[in-house]
């Protein structure tokens, strides 16, 4: 789990293509999804957390986002 305002911006281009950067998520509101997802890119970058794996994200309790992620997040909502 990575802050993005830990990482430069040339770094976490560099990590991303190296795919050690998979996922992003809202560390507010506890909200993981792709990299793609325009909700995320929308996000303050004082509020966005990186995540290398899904399982990372799903271990410190992130939930996936219910628009990029609509099958995992129907899947979270209905074991919740």
């Amino acid at each position: 789990m990575e802050k993005h305002i830990e990482v430069s911006d040339p770094v976490l281009k560099s990590k991303i293509r190296r795919k050690e950067i998979n996922f992003a998520g809202n560390q507010k509101l506890k909200i993981y999804g792709l990299l793609s997802c325009s909700s995320g890119k929308r996000m303050k970058k004082e509020n966005r957390i990186f995540f290398i794996s899904e399982n990372e994200a799903l271990e410190n309790n992130y939930r996936p986002c219910g628009h990029c992620m609509k099958t995992e997040y129907k899947q979270w909502k209905n074991n919740s």
